[in-house]
C-alpha cells in the first residue's frame, strides 16, 4: 500500500514528487519507458527555466529533477501505466511492467503531446531547428526567417511572438482564410514581418545539421515550391495525455483534466487547486493546462498537487484517529 502514486514524469511529476518526498510520504513515479522527463527531453537549449542564466539542456533539467526526487526518498519506476482504478479510497495503478500498485492518493502528470506534421524530416531535424514552443525557442532565432505552421489562434500568437525576433515569418496554412478568432487574425495579417503562404502544406523540411528551408505543396493543384527558412514552428495543437483516464475523471471537450482551480480567498482551507472530480486523485501540468504549457508553470502546478496530496492524506489521517479513540 501506497501513501502516494504519480503518473508521469516531466516537470509537474518530478515536482510533485520533490515535495511528496520531502513532505515524507516516498512517493511511487510511473515515469514512462520511453518518455521519462516529458517534452523536455527532446528540447536543446532551455533558457527560461529560473535559477539557470548561462540555460541548460532540456534532458540535463530533467535528470537533475529526477536525482532530486530520488534524493528525498520517491522511488522512480522506469513503465508505462496501463490500468488505473481510481474511484474508490483505495487507488490502484497496474503497469505494463505488470507492477500492480494501491495507494491512497494519485497524482496525474502525464503531460501532453504536440500534434505533428507526420514527416520524417520533422522528426529527423527536431531540436535543430523544427519546434513546438515559440515562446521556448524564439529567442534561438533572432534575425533569421523562420516559417510558423498552421491557422488558429495558437498559430497566430505564435507568429506574431516570432516577430520580436526572426526578421520574416511566413505563416502556412492549407486554407485561404485563418481559423483564428478575428482579433488575432487581425493582428497577424497587419503585421509587416508576417506574410502568408494560401493554401499551402509543408511536403518536406530540408537540412543536415539544421534547418535551411521548405518545400510547400499547394493543395488545389499539387505544385510545389521551395522556401528558404531557418526554422519551422508547427503550431497545429496539442493532444493531452489523458486516455487512460477519460471513462474516470471529468475531462473538458477536448481531453484536458478538469480540476478546481484557485478556492475562494476567504476559505484557504478548502484550497485544493488540483483536485479533480474524484477524491484523492490530483492532476498537474500539460494534462490540465492548454494555455501556458511552460515548463515553470507545470512545475508549479505540480508542486500544488503535491501540497493538495499531503492536505487530503492528512485529513485521512485525522479521521482514521478520531475513528479509532472512538472504538
Amino acid at each position: 500500500m501506497e501513501q502516494v502514486v504519480i503518473i508521469g514524469s516531466g516537470p509537474a511529476g518530478y515536482t510533485a514528487a520533490i515535495y511528496a518526498a520531502r513532505a515524507g510520504y516516498q512517493p511511487t513515479v510511473i515515469t514512462g519507458s520511453v518518455t521519462a522527463g516529458g517534452n523536455l527531453v527532446n528540447t536543446t537549449d532551455v533558457e527560461n527555466f529560473p535559477g539557470f542564466p548561462d540555460g541548460i539542456l532540456g534532458p540535463e533539467l530533467m535528470e537533475r529533477m529526477a536525482a532530486q526526487a530520488s534524493r528525498f526518498g520517491a522511488q522512480l519506476v522506469p513503465d508505462d501505466a496501463i490500468e488505473v482504478s481510481l474511484g474508490g479510497p483505495v487507488k490502484e495503478v497496474v503497469t505494463l511492467g505488470g507492477l500492480r500498485l494501491a495507494a491512497s492518493a494519485v497524482i496525474v502528470a502525464t503531460g501532453s503531446s504536440y500534434k505533428e506534421l507526420g514527416l520524417a524530416s520533422e522528426k529527423a531535424l527536431g531540436g535543430r531547428g523544427v519546434s513546438y514552443c515559440a515562446t521556448c525557442d524564439g529567442f534561438f532565432f533572432r534575425g533569421k526567417e523562420v516559417v510558423v505552421v498552421g491557422g488558429g489562434d495558437s498559430a497566430m500568437e505564435e507568429a506574431v511572438f516570432l516577430t520580436k525576433f526572426a526578421a520574416k515569418v511566413t505563416v502556412v496554412h492549407r486554407r485561404g482564410e485563418l481559423r483564428a478568432s478575428r482579433i488575432m487574425a487581425e493582428r497577424a495579417l497587419a503585421h509587416p514581418q508576417i506574410e502568408f503562404a494560401w493554401h499551402s502544406v509543408v511536403d518536406q523540411i530540408h537540412g543536415v545539421e539544421a534547418v535551411t528551408g521548405v518545400t510547400l505543396r499547394d493543395v488545389r493543384s499539387d505544385a510545389l515550391k521551395p522556401l528558404d527558412a531557418d526554422g519551422v514552428f508547427v503550431a497545429i495543437g496539442h493532444t493531452p495525455n489523458s486516455e487512460l483516464f477519460k471513462d474516470q475523471l471529468e475531462l473538458d471537450r477536448d481531453g484536458y483534466i478538469i480540476v478546481d482551480g484557485p478556492s475562494a480567498p476567504d476559505e484557504p482551507g478548502n484550497a485544493q487547486h488540483q483536485a479533480t472530480s474524484l477524491p484523492g486523485v490530483f492532476a498537474c501540468g500539460d494534462v490540465v493546462d492548454r494555455v501556458y504549457r511552460q515548463a515553470i508553470t507545470a512545475a508549479g502546478s505540480g508542486a500544488q498537487a503535491a501540497l493538495d496530496a499531503q492536505d487530503y492524506l492528512e485529513e485521512l489521517a485525522a479521521e482514521a484517529a478520531i475513528a479509532a479513540a472512538t472504538i
